[in-house]
Parts: structure tokens; C-alpha cells; sequence
């Protein structure tokens, strides 16, 4: 029977259903029984695919096939150090992704590791202690203030009970819990009277008969979810693989024409392949591979620096590429940390500065000025002493040194916060007894000793407070009649704007006075409210407007509650304000769902928060926006947020606040729990893929040339004017020495300002294509002019060939300086602001002089030295080539003014547009 229905169970049905008894508890042997037959109380573990399945999933990918090739190529021609160079590349490439993919599987050991714990259970009418894993349904589990919940179960008795749930329903404050009857249906999130593995008690204690162990709690249905998403390819290793199938069939093309071209040209067998492969490691561009991942690398170290620790490196480019960015509300846009707000008197609102746990801050009056010890009012004063002293958490340093914490509730240390900010001690009331809080009363009263009398204390609910109250304390600090409606219309106002209030009242009696609940009804004194929440982030405001800047569509996904999100919404910029259509709740996804998946589908594309949501819901909504075209980020902290943070196509958990599911679920790992930390992981993730197109726009016209200049001289019938060794050469050296320099280049000032790259756009857009065709033709011919011009002259073939060679790492190197921007002028990129293009260059130079005039290199190579003349002609038609690319570069730059801020930019296609619509309520 599902955990919905047991909640609309009496717990005398579900304790007679099960087969086991309320105060005895099951039989050791039934205990045994029970256990054998239906397995430990552990979530199920897939077996995972063999080592050798999984290294063939990582050779399985385009790009990895076209350096395989390359590779193979460079083999049978003999070139082994160049052989051993692809190779390996490819190896290094095996070995990243098969560790990658072993460290995303930790998740559901982490899910394992969350509810494997001691638990206390009573059989045979004896309380003895097991592990978590034995305990079986029909278990009577005894939980109090510290435990962990080792299993689901449905209460029998509880005092004063309330557990921390946040990791498994997103809701901020811990949850009261008592074994009364609930509706049929009601969710689980709602679901009182039950507690569930993986949560956390914070106060009071309570007996429990499990109601389901294992993949049948509600943690192993999340557990489910996780295991049951697919691992999305990024938007990057897409792109990659898309280019590279389509450049393999353009090389094998190639090849196969060159071959043809050769064989009706009457040439011989080995001249027909030698060409056909000088044409096919010519036009692959081995560098690439490795020219991605070091860039990447880069660019996680840069995360590293800014908080943000990638964890997977193709994380790194897709944070760019996000269109949609669900982030949860606690931890994440907020501290997690409940603080006091304003605090209500009949003298009207007093504001309290400072946020969180730290004792830093003031309480102002209405007129601003810093209220502090004997200058604090009677009435303010005894509200903040109330919430102080009828108190259970203890402020404590955390153990890492990382600030204050609190044991106990968050709500009550909150309170003793806001007390230590106006000065109010309580070391001067002692306690002497107390009535506890209940669900049923939503009350909590204490008696104090103070001096030669006696203080009764409380704090609750306004309603419940205000029921145990005849007057309350007037301006002056003395009794003037109760005005019940006019504090309920200033506790309405509070909560209207998503604060959680508290009443407070007091009542001096005699020394010998007891405390005795049935007296305190009409008996106190009213003294004020207290309002908190857990407040938004300093820098949240900040990154939700730069990320609407940057055409990033921010939407909050959280399992707490509506009015409560809202609240913070609104705080933090997401929201300019509650409207139709703009908030919607669990329920709202589940009626809408009922309804249709395209009411659903519209819903979730106009919606700016979701609240009070469950894990599947969660699911639900990424893949929705998924489904609609959108690149999404997911951040989270909690289990619940686990299989969403899994489905995204980049997950973002906390480091500092979030639980270990989350972490092992998510690509991207937060060491600050700051969502503007999300935001500058994003601008970083931009200026990875603008390098890699750099890199891409500078290598393949020199790949395409030299296919080409080998496909031109089997036409004409003339010999190669480069050999494939040369080649080889020219491509690894320059990738190395050049191409990687570009990995370095620092953010363009419009990085976070564009609009992102819409979903599907390819590699190169049709601007970036021309220019690659450009620069190839001017490669080919120029390279054609030379060879000719340097045979015709009376050069060897060897050094014809040598000043063909030295033409093309000579354009490459101008080309380069052409390269560090894709969309503005080049020259107005500092030359020092990337002093490795500088250190590139330099040892480019040295190798090529080193190849030209060394007589070992001259050997290996087939290669000669040239002499000065040829060198001008050189420098004379690198500087020609670099000239034309400037004058494109220019012609580009004045369409691009033309058209306005929306022309053409890196990534995106002509013109760029919104990849997914804003929230109605977006500013």
C-alpha cells in the first residue's frame, strides 16, 4: 500500500495491517523472517556495464574514429613518433571519459550511503540497536532529536516532534509531526503523520512503524529517478560529433577523387595512395582533439578560481551554451539560514539588519535609529527576550571554522539572534520549567526565575498566542486592552510578503508560582511579532540581472512554499511581482498534467516559479524545457533535486550545503552555495567556446589547403609541392606551438552581454565558413606561386618543397594574431594579454629554422635550407594573405555596425534570438 494511503490510516489500522504490535514491537524471529524474504532495507544497485564496454563507449565517439584514422595513417607511412602523438591523444581522451563516466555512477552509492545508519528498534518488547539495512516493514523504529530516519514509516506517538526534510522536499523549516489522520491523497511533502528515510530529526522524539524499506521509500523512488535518466550529450560534444562525421565524409570524398583523379592520370599504385593519404592527414585536423580539451581544461581551472569546480570536463563549454537556468530558492538564491526581519510592536516595525547566523547587525526603530541595550523599549524588549529564553537551539561556531551554526531549529536560532543584536541577555532567567511546543497547541511557554520573581514566557503561532492573552504592552510599556484584529491585520501584512511569523507574550508572577498550561489561556501579556525568512543572497540580485543581460532565462524550482518563493522571487529580481500564470505549485503541474501535455508544455514556458514541487515534478519540468529547445541548467542541493540535477544538461549542486546525492549527480560543483557563482561559471563557459572557435577558424583553412595543394598537383600531374611527412609536421608543431596559445585568450567585453547561442547552431556559422574558404584559397594559390616560382628558378624539389612549407607556417602565424578575435578588429586585442601567443611564436620560429637548415632534420624530413631571397618572397606573400584577411575583417566589421548590436557573433547564427521566451514577469 502506498506511504499516501497509510497516512489516511488510524495508526491502530496500519499497526493490525502490518502484523506487528505498537509497544512490543515484531518477534525477533518474524523480524528475520521478514528480512530474508524481502531483502535488506538498501537501495537496489545496477551492475554496471564491463570495463571493456565502457572503453569502446568512448572510441565510439566521431572525433575520436577521424584520430583513430589519423593515426592509422600516419602509421603506415611510417611516421612512428607522429603515430605515437595522435595515438596518444586519442588514449588521453579514452582515459578522461572513462573515469568521467565511473565517477557520475557514485550517485547512487551516495543514496546508499545516506540512509545506511544504526537505527533503535523495538523487538520483543526490547529496545535494541541494528543496522539500518536489517530493518524490515512492520519494524517499530524509535527516532529523537539528532537521528536520522532509517526508514518510512507511519507515526504511533510523538512529543514535540519536528524533522528537517529540506534535502528530500526543498522546504525550508523543519516539519512538525503528529500520528493524527490525514486526507486520502494528501502528498507527501503534506504528509504529517509519516517520516521518511533520509530526513533529519531536530527536536523531540517520536515512535514509528516502517512502512516500507529499501527502493520502496520515498528516497528509493528518487533513487529510481536517478538511475532511470540518461546522460545527455552536451551541446558540444553534439557539435563535435556532427562536424566530424561531416568532415570525415568530406576527407574520404577527397581521398576517394584523388585516387581516381591518379589512377586515369596513369600514375602508379604507390604514387595513388601516397597522395590519397598526403590529402587525408593534410585536411584532418589532428590538433583538435586536444585543442578542446586542454581549453577546457583552462577554462575549469579559471571556474576553479571563481568557485565553480567542474567535475566533467564538457561542463565547462555547456554552462556557455545555457539558454534556461531552474534554480532551487534554499541555499542556493538564499543562505539557508532563517533570519528575523522586522519585529512588530505597538510602536510599529522595527527593522533588523544583518543576515543569517552572524551576530552582526542592529534593530532600528521606525525612524532608523539603533536600538542597543537600556535603549530598547519595554515592549520591544520583552518580544526579543520571549523569543530568546523560551528557547531550545544553542548557537555554536561551526566545527570547519566556516562561521555560526545552529543545534537545534533554525526558527529558534533566528530568534536568539535577533535577541544578541539589540543586546538582550538571558542569563539572568533561568529556566525552571516549560510547556513544549506540540502541533496541537503550536504553543511553546517557559517559567523563569528572575530576581525575586517570576517570568512566564511564550512564543507560537499568532493565533495560538493570542489566545493565551487578556492585554498586551502599549507604547509606554504598560497594559492596554488586547486589539486581536489589528495584530492579526499586521500578521497577515507580514506574511503577505512571505515572512514566517511568531508572537511573543510575558507575564511577571510571584516567586512560587507554577506553570500549569490550564492557567496561561487569557492570563499573558501580548508583547509583539517577530518575521523572518531565509534571506536571498547579497550577490543573487546581481547574477539574475546579468543573466537576463546575457539572454538567460532564470526560473526558480523549489519544493517549499508558494508565498514563501514568491517572496524571494520578487527579492531577488525573478519576479517583479505575483500574477496569473507566473507562480505555480505542485498541485497547479498536477492538474495541468491531467489536463494535457501541451496545456503543461505552455505553462511551464510562461511560468517564472514553481513551488512546492516534487522530485518527479522536478524531472518533469527540465525535460520540458528540454523538449521545447532549451540548453538547461539545474541547480540544487537536496536528494529530491538529484534526478533533475541529473537530467540537465549541466547540474549545479552545492558544495558547502548541499547533501552528497546531489554532488555525485551533478556536472559542477559550487564551493561558495552562491548562485552568482552560476553566473560567472557562465561567462567563463562562453569564453571556452569562443576559443575553441578560434581554433577551429584558424587550423582548418591550413588542413583544407593542403588537401587541396596535394588534390591540385594530382590534376595537373606535377609533383606533391608538400609531402605527407611534411604535412605532418606542420599540423602537429603549429596546433602545439600556436593553436593551444588560443586556449589562453582572455573574455571579449561582450561575452555576458549577447544573447546565448540557440540550440543546433553549428560549429561554424556561414560567416566563419567564408572566411575559412578565404583564407584556403589564398593558402593554395600563394603556396602553388611559390613551389612553382622556386622549381623554375633552378631550386631542388627538396627546397621548393621546404619554401611551400615555410609559406604555410608563415601564414598560420599572421593568420593567428587575425584569429584572437572572430568579431571585431584584431588589433584591438593587446598584444601582452596573452603572453603564451607571444612565447607560441617564438618557439614556432625556432622549430621551423630548425627543420629548414638542420642537417638531421633535413634527413628525416626530405627537406633543405632556402636562402634569403627565398625568405622575402615568403615574408612578402604571408604578409599579402594577412592583408586580404584584414580587409574581410573590415568589410565584415561595417555590416556587422550596420546591422546593430543583434548582427552576427561568435556561436550564433544571423541574426542571434532568444533560444527560449523570458518569464511574463521578467524584467
Amino acid at each position: 500500500m502506498g506511504v499516501s494511503l497509510r497516512s489516511a490510516q488510524s495508526a491502530e489500522d496500519v499497526v493490525g495491517e502490518l502484523g506487528t504490535d505498537a509497544e512490543r514491537g515484531l518477534p525477533v524471529a518474524e523480524a528475520a523472517r521478514r528480512l530474508a524474504a524481502d531483502g535488506p532495507n538498501l537501495l537496489p544497485s545496477t551492475a554496471p556495464d564491463s570495463r571493456f564496454v565502457r572503453v569502446l563507449r568512448q572510441l565510439s565517439n566521431p572525433l575520436v574514429v577521424v584520430l583513430l584514422v589519423a593515426g592509422t595513417v600516419t602509421l603506415a607511412l611510417g611516421e612512428y613518433v607522429d603515430a605515437v602523438v595522435v595515438l596518444g591523444v586519442v588514449l588521453a581522451n579514452t582515459v578522461v571519459g572513462y573515469v568521467q563516466e565511473a565517477r557520475a555512477q557514485s550517485a547512487l552509492r551516495a543514496l546508499q550511503d545516506l540512509v545506511f545508519t544504526d537505527a533503535r528498534v523495538v523487538r520483543d518488547g526490547a529496545t535494541r540497536s541494528v543496522p539500518s539495512a536489517d530493518l524490515v516493514v512492520g519494524d517499530l523504529v524509535l527516532v529523537e532529536a539528532g537521528d536520522a530516519v532509517p526508514a518510512d514509516g507511519r507515526l504511533l506517538r510523538s512529543r514535540e516532534l519536528r524533522v528537517d526534510e529540506s534535502a528530500l522536499t526543498g522546504e525550508s523549516a523543519p516539519v512538525a509531526k503528529d500520528p493524527a489522520v490525514l486526507a486520502v491523497g494528501t502528498a507527501a511533502a503534506d504528509q504529517r503523520n509519516t517520516v521518511f528515510a533520509g530526513s533529519l530529526v531536530t527536536a523531540g522524539a517520536g515512535a514509528c512503524v516502517v512502512t516500507a524499506t529499501g527502493a520502496d521509500t520515498e528516497l528509493g523512488g528518487i533513487d529510481g529517478l536517478v538511475s532511470g535518466v540518461v546522460s545527455l550529450e552536451t551541446p558540444l560534444t553534439r557539435q563535435l560529433g556532427r562536424f566530424s562525421g561531416i568532415l570525415t565524409v568530406v576527407i574520404l570524398g577527397l581521398a576517394a577523387a584523388t585516387s581516381v583523379v591518379g589512377v586515369l592520370r596513369g600514375l602508379d599504385a604507390g604514387e595513388v595512395v601516397t597522395s590519397a593519404v598526403a590529402l587525408a592527414v593534410g585536411a584532418i585536423p589532428e590538433g583538435l582533439p586536444a585543442a578542446v580539451t586542454v581549453t577546457l581544461a583552462i577554462g575549469a581551472a579559471r571556474m576553479a578560481k571563481r568557485r565553480a569546480v567542474v567535475r566533467q570536463l564538457p561542463a565547462v563549454e555547456t554552462l556557455g551554451s545555457t539558454t534556461v537556468i531552474c534554480t532551487d530558492k534554499t541555499g542556493t538564491l538564499t543562505e539557508n539560514q532563517m533570519t528575523v526581519r522586522v519585529v512588530w510592536t505597538c510602536a510599529g516595525d522595527h527593522e533588523v539588519t544583518g543576515s543569517g547566523y552572524a551576530p552582526t547587525g542592529d534593530v532600528l526603530d521606525p525612524a532608523g535609529t539603533v536600538l542597543l541595550g537600556t535603549a530598547v523599549p519595554e515592549a520591544l524588549r520583552w518580544t526579543l527576550l520571549a523569543g530568546a529564553a523560551c528557547n531550545d537551539a544553542v548557537l555554536r561556531r561551526r566545527p570547519d571554522g566556516g562561521g555560526t551554526e545552529v543545534v537545534g531549529d533554525p526558527t529558534e536560532g533566528a530568534l536568539l539572534v535577533s535577541a544578541g543584536k539589540a543586546g538582550i541577555d538571558t542569563e539572568d532567567f533561568p529556566r525552571v520549567d516549560v510547556v513544549l511546543f506540540s502541533s496541537g497547541r503550536r504553543y511553546m511557554a517557559t517559567l523563569h526565575d528572575h530576581g525575586d520573581h517570576r517570568v512566564v514566557l511564550a512564543k507560537g503561532g499568532v493565533e495560538a498566542v493570542l489566545a493565551l492573552c487578556g492585554s498586551q504592552l502599549g507604547p509606554d510599556g504598560d497594559r492596554v486592552p488586547l486589539d486581536v484584529a489589528g495584530i492579526a491585520r499586521e500578521s497577515d501584512r507580514l506574511a503577505a510578503a512571505g515572512l514566517r511569523v511568531l508572537a511573543t507574550a510575558a507575564l511577571t508572577v510571584d516567586a512560587d508560582h507554577r506553570l500549569a498550561e490550564v492557567d496561561l489561556p487569557g492570563s499573558l501579556v501580548f508583547t509583539g511579532l517577530q518575521a523572518m525568512l531565509d534571506p536571498p543572497r547579497a550577490s543573487a540580485v546581481h547574477a539574475v540581472t546579468s543573466c537576463r543581460t546575457a539572454g538567460i532565462r532564470v526560473v526558480m524550482i523549489t519544493g517549499d512554499h508558494a508565498a514563501t518563493a514568491t517572496a524571494i522571487a520578487v527579492q531577488v529580481g525573478i519576479l517583479r511581482a505575483r500574477s496569473d500564470g507566473d507562480v505555480l505549485t505542485g498541485a497547479d503541474l498536477t492538474a495541468l498534467t491531467a489536463s494535457s501535455p501541451t496545456a503543461f508544455d505552455g505553462a511551464v514556458g510562461r511560468a517564472a516559479v514553481f513551488a512546492r514541487v516534487s522530485p518527479e515534478q522536478k524531472l518533469r519540468l527540465v525535460q520540458s524545457l528540454q523538449d521545447a529547445g532549451a540548453v538547461v541548467a539545474m541547480t540544487g542541493d537536496g536528494v529530491n533535486d538529484a534526478p533533475a540535477l541529473r537530467q540537465a544538461d549541466i547540474g549545479v549542486a552545492m558544495g558547502r550545503g548541499g547533501t552528497e546525492v546531489a554532488k555525485e549527480a551533478a556536472d559542477v560543483v559550487l564551493a561558495d552555495d552562491d548562485f552568482g557563482t552560476v553566473e560567472a561559471a557562465v561567462e567563463e563557459g562562453r569564453g571556452v567556446f569562443d576559443n575553441i572557435s578560434k581554433f577551429i577558424v584558424w587550423t582548418l583553412p591550413t588542413n583544407a589547403a593542403e588537401g587541396l595543394v596535394i588534390l591540385v598537383a594530382i590534376v595537373l600531374g606535377t609533383a606533391l609541392p608538400i609531402l605527407p611527412t611534411q604535412i605532418l609536421w606542420i599540423n602537429m608543431t603549429t596546433a602545439v606551438l600556436l593553436g593551444l596559445t588560443l586556449a589562453f585568450e582572455p573574455h571579449g567585453a561582450d561575452t555576458m552581454t549577447r544573447p546565448p547561442r540557440r540550440p543546433g547552431t553549428p560549429l561554424l556559422t556561414a560567416s566563419l565558413v567564408s572566411r575559412v574558404l578565404l583564407v584556403s584559397a589564398v593558402l593554395v594559390a600563394g603556396t602553388w606561386y611559390l613551389f612553382q616560382q622556386q622549381v623554375d628558378a633552378g631550386a631542388t624539389l627538396p627546397e621548393a618543397r621546404t619554401a611551400a612549407m615555410d609559406l604555410f607556417v608563415a601564414v598560420q602565424v599572421l593568420y593567428l594574431f587575425s584569429c584572437r578575435s572572430l568579431v571585431g578588429p584584431s588589433w584591438r586585442v593587446g598584444l601582452l594579454t596573452n603572453r603564451w601567443l607571444v612565447g607560441g611564436v617564438l618557439l614556432q620560429v625556432v622549430a621551423q629554422l630548425a627543420i629548414t637548415y638542420l642537417p638531421a632534420m633535413n634527413d628525416l624530413f626530405q627537406t633543405a635550407p632556402v636562402d634569403a631571397g627565398t625568405w622575402l618572397r615568403i615574408a612578402v606573400l604571408a604578409t599579402v594573405a594577412w592583408a586580404v584577411v584584414a580587409v574581410d575583417e573590415h568589410v565584415r566589421g561595417r555590416r556587422r555596425a550596420d546591422r546593430g548590436p543583434n548582427g552576427v557573433r561568435v556561436g550564433t547564427s544571423d541574426p542571434p534570438g532568444p533560444a527560449a521566451r523570458p518569464a511574463a514577469s521578467s524584467t
